[in-house]
Protein backbone atom coordinates (compact mmCIF):
# COMPACT_ATOMS: atom_id res chain seq x y z
CA UNK A 1 0.00 0.00 0.00
CA UNK A 2 1.28 3.57 -0.83
CA UNK A 3 0.67 6.62 1.45
CA UNK A 4 1.09 9.93 0.22
CA UNK A 5 3.22 11.73 2.68
CA UNK A 6 3.09 15.58 3.08
CA UNK A 7 6.24 17.40 4.32
CA UNK A 8 6.47 20.64 6.44
CA UNK A 9 8.56 22.89 5.09
CA UNK A 10 9.89 25.22 1.53
CA UNK A 11 7.82 24.53 -1.26
CA UNK A 12 11.47 23.39 -3.07
CA UNK A 13 11.61 20.36 0.19
CA UNK A 14 7.96 19.33 -0.69
CA UNK A 15 8.35 18.93 -4.55
CA UNK A 16 12.08 16.89 -3.40
CA UNK A 17 9.31 14.43 -1.61
CA UNK A 18 7.13 14.41 -4.62
CA UNK A 19 9.92 13.41 -6.95
CA UNK A 20 11.08 10.74 -4.41
CA UNK A 21 7.33 9.14 -4.53
CA UNK A 22 6.91 9.32 -8.24
CA UNK A 23 10.47 7.38 -8.82
CA UNK A 24 9.25 4.98 -6.09
CA UNK A 25 5.79 4.55 -7.84
CA UNK A 26 7.29 3.87 -11.11
CA UNK A 27 10.07 1.91 -10.38
CA UNK A 28 10.36 -1.39 -11.81
CA UNK A 29 6.45 -1.07 -13.92
CA UNK A 30 6.90 -0.23 -17.58
CA UNK A 31 3.42 -0.12 -18.17
CA UNK A 32 3.11 3.73 -19.43
CA UNK A 33 -0.65 3.95 -18.45
CA UNK A 34 0.02 2.33 -14.85
CA UNK A 35 2.68 4.53 -14.35
CA UNK A 36 1.13 8.06 -15.52
CA UNK A 37 -2.19 7.16 -13.40
CA UNK A 38 -0.81 6.93 -10.81
CA UNK A 39 1.52 9.90 -11.44
CA UNK A 40 -1.60 11.72 -11.52
CA UNK A 41 -3.29 10.88 -8.59
CA UNK A 42 -0.17 11.33 -6.66
CA UNK A 43 -0.14 15.07 -8.08
CA UNK A 44 -3.55 15.63 -7.24
CA UNK A 45 -3.39 14.33 -3.87
CA UNK A 46 0.02 16.29 -2.96
CA UNK A 47 -0.23 19.54 -4.62
CA UNK A 48 -2.01 22.56 -3.01
CA UNK A 49 -4.97 24.37 -4.67
CA UNK A 50 -5.20 22.15 -7.76
CA UNK A 51 -8.49 21.03 -9.71
CA UNK A 52 -7.08 18.92 -12.30
CA UNK A 53 -3.63 16.77 -13.17
CA UNK A 54 -3.42 14.60 -16.10
CA UNK A 55 -1.88 13.47 -19.28
CA UNK A 56 -2.78 14.37 -22.96
CA UNK A 57 -1.33 12.68 -25.82
CA UNK A 58 -0.19 13.58 -29.51
CA UNK A 59 -2.45 10.84 -31.87
CA UNK A 60 -3.61 11.64 -35.24
CA UNK A 61 -2.91 15.53 -35.05
CA UNK A 62 -4.17 16.39 -31.78
CA UNK A 63 -4.04 15.71 -28.38
CA UNK A 64 -6.10 12.93 -26.67
CA UNK A 65 -6.98 12.17 -22.73
CA UNK A 66 -4.88 10.37 -20.76
CA UNK A 67 -5.05 9.07 -17.39
CA UNK A 68 -6.14 12.52 -15.28
CA UNK A 69 -7.98 12.92 -11.70
CA UNK A 70 -10.48 15.65 -11.77
CA UNK A 71 -13.63 16.31 -13.00
CA UNK A 72 -14.19 14.97 -16.91
CA UNK A 73 -12.09 16.69 -19.75
CA UNK A 74 -11.93 17.65 -22.98
CA UNK A 75 -11.39 14.38 -25.17
CA UNK A 76 -9.63 15.81 -27.57
CA UNK A 77 -7.40 19.20 -28.19
CA UNK A 78 -6.29 20.02 -31.59
CA UNK A 79 -2.86 20.94 -31.84
CA UNK A 80 -2.35 24.92 -31.25
CA UNK A 81 -5.34 25.69 -29.63
CA UNK A 82 -5.97 26.40 -25.76
CA UNK A 83 -3.35 26.01 -23.31
CA UNK A 84 -2.41 22.37 -23.73
CA UNK A 85 -2.35 22.67 -27.84
CA UNK A 86 -0.22 25.78 -27.84
CA UNK A 87 1.86 23.83 -25.49
CA UNK A 88 2.50 21.03 -27.83
CA UNK A 89 2.58 23.21 -30.77
CA UNK A 90 5.46 25.44 -29.28
CA UNK A 91 6.83 22.23 -27.50
CA UNK A 92 7.67 24.30 -24.30
CA UNK A 93 6.11 25.02 -21.20
CA UNK A 94 2.95 27.63 -20.83
CA UNK A 95 2.44 28.73 -17.36
CA UNK A 96 -0.44 30.43 -17.53
CA UNK A 97 -1.88 33.29 -14.37
CA UNK A 98 -5.33 33.96 -15.07
CA UNK A 99 -6.87 31.39 -17.91
CA UNK A 100 -9.51 33.93 -18.82
CA UNK A 101 -6.96 36.16 -20.16
CA UNK A 102 -5.17 33.24 -22.39
CA UNK A 103 -6.45 33.91 -26.28
CA UNK A 104 -8.34 30.33 -27.23
CA UNK A 105 -8.28 29.30 -24.15
CA UNK A 106 -10.31 25.80 -23.66
CA UNK A 107 -12.44 25.74 -20.71
CA UNK A 108 -13.01 22.03 -19.80
CA UNK A 109 -13.58 23.11 -15.79
CA UNK A 110 -14.73 26.06 -15.11
CA UNK A 111 -13.81 26.18 -12.08
CA UNK A 112 -9.82 26.79 -13.31
CA UNK A 113 -8.70 30.03 -12.99
CA UNK A 114 -4.21 28.98 -13.43
CA UNK A 115 -2.83 26.50 -15.20
CA UNK A 116 0.98 24.69 -16.16
CA UNK A 117 1.25 22.38 -18.90
CA UNK A 118 4.67 20.66 -19.31
CA UNK A 119 5.59 19.04 -22.39
CA UNK A 120 6.23 15.15 -21.92
CA UNK A 121 9.38 13.84 -23.56
CA UNK A 122 10.10 10.11 -24.46
CA UNK A 123 12.86 8.25 -26.78
CA UNK A 124 13.65 12.11 -27.49
CA UNK A 125 10.00 13.26 -28.54
CA UNK A 126 7.20 15.29 -27.24
CA UNK A 127 4.75 12.79 -27.03
CA UNK A 128 2.41 14.39 -25.32
CA UNK A 129 1.78 17.01 -21.87
CA UNK A 130 1.32 17.72 -18.51
CA UNK A 131 -1.32 19.38 -17.38
CA UNK A 132 -2.21 20.93 -13.93
CA UNK A 133 -4.77 23.15 -13.51
CA UNK A 134 -6.00 25.69 -10.24
CA UNK A 135 -9.05 26.91 -9.21
CA UNK A 136 -7.02 29.90 -8.37
CA UNK A 137 -5.23 32.90 -10.23
CA UNK A 138 -1.67 32.83 -10.00
CA UNK A 139 -1.15 29.48 -8.96
CA UNK A 140 2.08 28.47 -10.63
CA UNK A 141 5.95 30.24 -9.93
CA UNK A 142 8.97 29.50 -11.19
CA UNK A 143 9.32 26.67 -8.33
CA UNK A 144 6.51 24.92 -9.71
CA UNK A 145 8.04 24.80 -13.02
CA UNK A 146 11.42 23.66 -12.49
CA UNK A 147 9.93 20.68 -10.08
CA UNK A 148 7.02 19.81 -12.53
CA UNK A 149 9.82 19.97 -15.40
CA UNK A 150 12.01 17.29 -13.30
CA UNK A 151 8.66 15.91 -12.58
CA UNK A 152 8.01 15.42 -16.47
CA UNK A 153 11.50 14.21 -17.21
CA UNK A 154 11.53 11.56 -14.65
CA UNK A 155 8.31 10.12 -15.89
CA UNK A 156 9.69 10.25 -19.24
CA UNK A 157 12.68 8.23 -18.51
CA UNK A 158 10.24 5.11 -17.52
CA UNK A 159 8.59 5.52 -20.79
CA UNK A 160 9.64 3.66 -23.98
CA UNK A 161 8.30 3.07 -27.26
CA UNK A 162 7.68 -0.96 -25.67
CA UNK A 163 4.97 0.75 -22.55
CA UNK A 164 3.54 2.78 -25.33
Amino acid sequence: MFHVEKTEGSKEKKYELLLKQADALTEGEPDMIANLANASSLLYHSLEDVNWAGFYFAKDGELVLGPFQGLPACVRIPFGKGVCGTAFANKQVERVDDVNAFPGHIACDAASQSEIVIPLEADGEVIGLLDIDSPITNRFDEIDELYLKKFAEQLGERISKKSR
